[in-house]
């Protein structure tokens, strides 16, 4: 990145070019270019956690985003997940679906990151 580019670019814009280089780095899909239906890896950062109320099925949701986009990621039955927590690097290995607008991969197999 230029000085230029570095001293006018936001925080977030700096955050997200980053993000874009880890992602090229390791070799996996940047999360803007998976496409419907694809068997994919992803790596991002979580930036949530929802947890859905106990009256439906339990469930952990978590929105993963890599400089290029977000994934929302579900895993049925769980509760928690032991080393995910908002601000966690990690990678996902599964299908991406797209219901709707959003991108939705569920329970995929994960590989949580070193944390910086």
């Amino acid at each position: 990145m230029s000085l230029w580019r570095r001293l006018t670019a936001s925080r977030a814009q700096q955050e997200a070019e980053e993000l874009q280089r880890d992602v090229r780095a390791e070799h996996v899909t940047a999360i803007a270019e998976c496409a419907h239906g694809e068997v994919t890896s992803v790596s991002g950062t979580v930036r949530s956690i929802t947890l859905r109320p106990k009256s439906q099925n339990p469930a952990l949701e978590a929105e993963v985003y890599d400089g290029s986009g977000s994934v929302r990621v579900v895993w049925l039955g769980r509760r928690r997940i032991p080393g995910i927590d908002p601000g966690r690097r990690l990678t996902l290995h599964g299908r991406i679906t797209c219901p709707g607008e959003d991108k939705t991969m569920f329970n995929p197999r994960v590989e949580l990151k070193p944390s910086p």
